[in-house]
């Protein structure tokens, strides 16, 4: 009897150390919170514009609000005009070299100048609220850091900023190539006048960097609404540059 009580006594004392030493199974509505947290943290899309896209921006911009201003305007941008001089003294010789932008157009009332002037206007509309939006809510650290510049958009920010950078993009290349095959349908009427000497540098190189930059960002913001598009569907991670 005495030894049956020892072992009942025994058994009796270790069965609450064995059940302190049992850790507690983990609370399902805190592990379901965190699963969640970290799916949306994989799904974040973040916009980081390049360098070359800023560059690109910070030189055509002002180029193009001048060559709009010549356009729109004219005549008194023109020559002899009490608005030619300083500002739009260069176009004395770029009229003589692209007649679209000379005394032969205007004076033919040919509407393709001002309307391509029109369209840049809207075009730079589209580029200064892309950037609006980069610098107002861009923060630094974002997911989208990498090959571009410090600060990121994410959110809802970023696709506006994407999607008008894109259509602006569009918009430019599509008027560009137009320009082009206006001249060419046209049987080079407002260029053909020129040798290739004067052409390569005054029109074919100014023109032509119209084609490539545009093409560039095409791509990239292309690429970009894909892969946001892309992880909206499937929850992959995006780190759009």
């Amino acid at each position: 009897m005495v030894t049956t009580r020892s072992a009942r006594k025994g058994t009796s004392s270790s069965s609450p150390s064995s059940t302190r030493s049992t850790p507690a199974p983990p609370n399902s509505t805190t592990t379901s919170r965190s699963r969640r947290s970290n799916n949306s943290k994989a799904q974040l899309w973040a916009h980081t514009p390049s360098r070359a896209t800023l560059l690109w921006l910070a030189v055509s911009l002002p180029l193009v609000v001048w060559d709009s201003l010549y356009v729109l305007l004219r005549p008194w941008t023109m020559e002899g005009g009490p608005l030619h001089w300083p500002l739009w003294v260069p176009y004395k010789l770029y009229g003589e070299v692209d007649h679209v932008y000379g005394w032969k157009a205007f004076r033919a009332r040919n509407g393709f100048t001002a309307a391509q002037g029109s369209l840049n206007v809207v075009e730079t509309a589209l580029y200064l609220g892309y950037l609006g939006i980069y610098f107002a809510s861009a923060r630094s650290g974002g997911a989208g850091q990498g090959h571009g510049v410090k600060k990121a958009l994410t959110g809802r920010p970023a696709a506006v900023a994407v999607l008008l950078a894109f259509s602006s993009a569009v918009m430019t290349l599509s008027k560009t190539v137009l320009y082009w095959l206006n001249e060419y349908f046209s049987g080079f009427d407002n260029i053909g006048h020129n040798s290739w000497s004067d052409l390569v540098p005054l029109w074919i190189i100014p023109n032509g960097a119209w084609l490539v930059l545009p093409t560039y960002m095409i791509y990239v913001m292309g690429g970009e609404i894909i892969d946001g598009l892309t992880a909206a569907s499937t929850g992959v991670s995006v780190k759009s540059e």
